[in-house]
């Protein structure tokens, strides 16, 4: 199946510099994006919820900033058709500096309901943003499609750690408000950058209909990638998103010390993705996706049974770099087998990894009511589990489907 986007005849003859503009300003609203997603496992302790542990609370919240982000679609393509990328970006900015300002109001001791009322705006702003963020790539990613998406991933983990250091570092300093008000200053200030801009014709967006989402399922390979990637966005975000409160409940460290670990952990994800790439030419890929899986069920293992800091800082380091390597090498094969999958689309295969991503967090604050914080690693833990024989399964189907495809022949 192939996601088409035509384009009206003006847009190939544009000049190369405002394609340049277009794809640059999609970088950066992947960056804020990253900010946006990083966002809640970072304040949950300015929030007080490592002194007031309420999972429901902290599930529930997961659930409905990751609501927002699945409902994002719905309102962006259209925007997208009618309003161009350009608008949409600014939107997304605007929704998320908004959300910001609104959780800065009602933090605690606020009732939480006004906490989840900014959280979905938050989610759908940042689902906002993917869309139009990876509309606007599509130039580059049309020229140089792995460079293109490797960049765009190792600016979103950039954003993330941005959150997590900004947070850790006005932790002591300004009160609760101040600083997400201070933060909300960043998307705002992009919002009216993109407002501003000069951005060439915009891409004619056609939305495949269900029908033909589904075809991409037809493929066990498909269907094998997708459950990979949903469990293996889960493990990520699962860890990104309790980390904090796991470390102060367990060691009995500061919570800015908690975000400091946080940061190391998205700094080891964003250098880990750099140094996985460079690397892919020159070692085996079975070998290196193997330790891949196998160095994060060490890493949980370690976070779980650590009662000191270093122990805790290993386990953050090696969670992060093994999880790292995963996402490159996986995205690799699926361009391999998939070549028709385009940037610009929130469905299909992608659309299944993203929701393992968004929902395990918010799962994990409901199984962590009955079972304890001790979840919060086990839940990665099996994950990974999991992660290790769908790649098993993965090597399989494509030794079969080289031999069927010889035999064919």
């Amino acid at each position: 199946m192939v996601h088409a986007v035509q384009r009206p005849p003006g847009l190939d003859s544009a000049p190369g510099v405002m394609q340049t503009s277009m794809a640059g300003r999609g970088m950066s609203g992947v960056v804020v994006s990253g900010l946006l997603f990083a966002f809640l496992g970072a304040i949950l302790p300015a929030w007080r919820y490592h002194i007031e542990l309420n999972f429901l609370i902290i599930g529930t919240y997961f659930l409905c900033q990751n609501l927002g982000v699945l409902l994002a679609p719905l309102a962006g393509l259209p925007l997208l058709r009618h309003r161009g990328i350009g608008f949409t970006l600014s939107l997304g900015c605007a929704l998320a500096g908004a959300a910001l300002l609104l959780l800065a109001a009602f933090s605690p001791p606020a009732h939480y309901a006004w906490r989840m009322a900014g959280l979905f705006l938050l989610g759908f702003s940042a689902g906002l943003l993917n869309i139009s963020a990876f509309h606007a790539i599509t130039p580059a990613y049309e020229l140089h499609p792995a460079v293109t998406l490797n960049l765009a991933g190792a600016l979103f983990g950039f954003g993330c750690l941005l959150c997590a250091l900004f947070l850790a570092g006005t932790f002591f300093v300004y009160t609760v408000p101040s600083v997400l008000i201070l933060m909300a200053m960043a998307p705002i200030f992009a919002a009216v950058h993109y407002a501003r801009a000069q951005l060439p014709p915009d891409p004619v967006v056609q939305q495949p209909s269900l029908k033909e989402t589904l075809k991409d399922f037809k493929s066990p390979a498909a269907i094998l990638f997708a459950m990979l990637l949903f469990f293996q966005f889960g493990n990520e975000g699962a860890l990104a998103g309790w980390l904090a409160l796991f470390l102060i409940q367990r060691l009995g460290i500061s919570p800015e010390t908690s975000l400091f670990l946080l940061a190391l952990y998205w700094g080891s994800l964003l250098i880990g993705r750099v140094v996985a790439q460079s690397v892919l030419p020159r070692v085996s890929h079975a070998r290196l996706l193997t330790g891949a899986v196998l160095v994060p069920m060490f890493a949980c293992l370690a976070l779980f049974f650590t009662n000191n800091l270093f122990g805790a800082t290993l386990g953050v380091l090696l969670a992060g770099g093994g999880f790292s390597v995963i996402l490159p090498l996986v995205m690799e094969r699926i361009g391999s087998r998939f070549p028709y999958f385009h940037p610009g689309f929130f469905n299909g295969i992608f659309s299944v990894a993203l929701t393992g991503g968004m929902l395990a967090p918010a799962s994990l604050g409901y199984i962590a009511h009955y079972l304890g914080m001790g979840a919060v690693m086990g839940l990665p833990l099996i994950g990974s589990i999991l992660v290790f024989l769908l790649l098993l399964l993965i090597l399989l189907e494509g030794k079969l489907s080289g031999r069927s495809a010889q035999q064919s022949s």
